[in-house]
């Protein structure tokens, strides 16, 4: 692919890990797929294939995995919550209150999975959630408080808020002392990468790329794909915003860090420390990370609408992150470093639809 002036940046903000592809770990529990396929209104969310963009990229096949309907909301969210929400809850009785933190979508998922349990809901959201976010999530019928902070200061205050008595936090990123139901959650996402083996049936991906805020998602990916005992494993990108990239700047470094984060239309993966429960992981099994302008991913959400993909930036930052390891200074490098040939396979990861993200300008529901 030849140079593309969108990406003038030089040095691209890019990592690249030699030997993931040969790390395994244990994967996610079996019966994870079994308690979502008997979820009302569960089915499996479309594929997409777009030859028009593996011509653009010099590939064989590009697949989109478009979560812009998961169980009735625009976004993959709503596989963890439920899951993690359903292992707790098992054996109580009671009413509780699900207490959480979230950028949009998870607190959404949280919110509806409460109504559906005739359970209550608390959730706070930080700075630069759209107000039309913030309205949805009100109307699954929860208790919302805006925080004045960013990102990691709501969910310091949920952690404090969920400490009162028949409260039960239900975050989607770990620390010290709390990672069973982030750990919950991320077995809850496996469901998606489930559906993307069956789907592409005997073959096998080469590259799936995941946009990244904390890492859960990413998590989830890199588990599924590393905990095959054999045969082929695929390349693993992860993708955040330039002004919050924790992940790439914690593989750098060699150590999980903490970064000031900025505005960004990708608001879902504006986060500034990686969860805990995530970053061993990462650190083992991701090959490459990659961070991308708001510019890049408004322009790969065009793109993809104009392929018939709903998606908001959080869900286009695959294929703008994509498009940036492939374009510019050290692009060959980088498509070497991915394993990538004309006729290699690469699944996208749409994360949200294009409802999810009511205004990418002013900072919207998250990823």
């Amino acid at each position: 692919m030849s140079e593309n002036p969108d990406f003038p940046r030089d040095p691209l903000p890019w990592f690249a890990r030699p030997g993931a592809r040969a790390w395994r770990c244990a994967p996610a529990p079996a019966d994870v797929r079994d308690f979502h396929a008997a979820l009302s209104g569960y089915a499996p969310t479309r594929l997409h294939e777009l030859p028009e963009l593996a011509d653009e990229l010099d590939v064989g096949r590009v697949l989109v995995k478009d979560e812009s309907n998961r169980l009735g909301l625009p976004a993959f969210k709503a596989l963890g919550a439920s899951w993690a929400v359903h292992r707790a809850l098992a054996g109580t009785h009671g009413p509780v209150t699900l207490v959480t933190a979230t950028d949009g979508n998870h607190g959404r998922a949280v919110a509806r999975t409460a109504r559906l349990l005739g359970q209550r809901a608390h959730v706070l959201v930080p700075r630069g959630v759209h107000p039309e976010a913030v309205a949805a999530i009100a109307g699954e019928g929860a208790e919302v408080t805006e925080v004045p902070g960013a990102y990691d200061e709501a969910v310091r205050r949920a952690a404090e808020v969920a400490a009162a008595s028949d409260a039960l936090l239900v975050q989607d990123t770990a620390w010290p002392g709390y990672e069973r139901i982030p750990g919950w959650i991320v077995e809850g996402y496996s469901t998606l990468c489930a559906e993307v083996d069956e789907q592409l049936g005997v073959q096998e991906p080469d590259l799936v790329v995941v946009p990244v805020g904390v890492g859960s998602l990413a998590q989830a990916v890199v588990t599924y794909f590393r905990s095959r005992p054999s045969g082929h494993a695929p390349a693993l990108l992860s993708v955040e915003p330039e002004s919050a990239a924790c992940v790439l700047e914690s593989l750098a470094r060699g150590e999980p860090v903490s970064v000031a984060t900025g505005d960004t239309g990708m608001a879902g993966l504006n986060c500034g420390t990686p969860s805990t429960l995530a970053w061993p992981v990462l650190s083992e099994g991701l090959d490459a990370a990659v961070a991308v302008r708001d510019t890049d991913s408004a322009r790969a959400a065009a793109r993809l609408a104009d392929l018939g993909v709903s998606c908001g930036p959080c869900g286009a930052a695959p294929l703008a992150g994509l498009r940036a390891a492939l374009s510019g200074t050290g692009a060959h490098e980088r498509r070497a470093a991915l394993g990538l040939g004309p006729a290699s396979v690469v699944v996208l990861l749409s994360t949200e639809g294009s409802a999810a993200n009511p205004s990418a300008t002013t900072g919207a529901a998250a990823c």
